[in-house]
């Protein structure tokens, strides 16, 4: 398991006034992207991200096993 402290999320705001959830983990060299959808609470897709990126992160964790 993966701790989520050691997750780095970033919140860019691009010039078109559009905003994108970057999440990357150092050790792993990992890395995901997601323009947000401006209907929907920043927070709930974060976790949404999370999820998705700690599964990524234990997926490549068995793969390099």
């Amino acid at each position: 398991m993966f701790d989520r402290r050691k997750i780095q999320i970033d919140l860019i705001k691009l010039i078109g006034g559009e905003r994108l959830l970057r999440l990357t983990e150092a050790q792993s060299g990992l890395a995901l992207e997601k323009k947000l959808d401006p209907q929907k609470s920043v927070a709930s897709q974060k976790e949404n991200l999370l999820g998705v990126f700690e599964a990524a992160l234990a997926r490549a964790g068995l793969m390099a096993a």
